[in-house]
């Protein structure tokens, strides 16, 4: 899980034409892909399997799963703001998108937390069954992201009020930006295939 970061300049191009910083994030997010790709594939391969207990499919609450995740997805748009809001030197409305951002990304968990206790009250826990522990495993990682980028947010809030997120410094907004857009994206792949595609047979 990313930790909070500092403010960075706009540093020299490298070879590839982006900042060290960026191309750094970048190579970041290719890991992140690599990490959730197995936790997704690992869920898939026990999903098919036969287990005792109760499973998530048996418990899933789509609708209230997919209010979710269009709050999750919604915090893009004002993660996107934020962003054109420090590019033109308005620091007021980059704090409000910040917590704006923030704020739906903290509905997102919440409401996965909600959805964790409700199935432990009905029974299934990590150690129900293979399938519950790659589900909990799955959904619990991306979670520990979507809480890491909330602690980012908040940070880059901080340091505005303090004044040292000034407009030459957007990399680091932008920076914060493509970690949040990753996640929402995850979670778009993470959606569809657990909660949507039906278990083959």
């Amino acid at each position: 899980m990313a930790t909070p970061v500092k403010a960075v300049e706009h540093g020299a191009p490298t070879s590839t034409g982006l900042s060290n910083a960026k191309l750094g994030m970048w190579a970041f997010l290719a890991s992140e892909c690599l990490l959730f790709g197995a936790l997704i594939s690992t869920f898939l391969l026990y999903r098919g399997r036969q287990v005792t207990g109760p499973t998530p499919q048996k418990l899933y609450d789509i609708p209230y799963t997919s209010v979710s995740s269009f709050v999750l997805l919604m915090s893009s748009l004002t993660m996107v703001l934020a962003l054109a809001a420090i590019q033109r030197g308005d620091h007021a409305k980059l704090r409000t998108w910040l917590v704006a951002t923030a704020l739906l990304g903290m509905t997102f968990v919440g409401g996965q937390v909600y959805e964790f206790t409700r199935f432990v009250q009905d029974g299934m826990t990590i150690k129900t069954n293979v399938v519950a522990s790659s589900f909990f495993t799955l959904t619990g990682f991306h979670g520990a992201h979507v809480t890491g980028g909330i602690l980012m947010l908040l940070s880059l809030f901080g340091m505005s009020l303090d004044g040292r997120l000034p407009t030459e410094k957007s990399e680091a907004v932008e920076l914060v930006g493509l970690y949040w857009h990753f996640v929402d994206i995850v979670w778009i792949v993470i959606f569809t295939v657990v909660y949507l595609i039906p278990k083959a047979g």
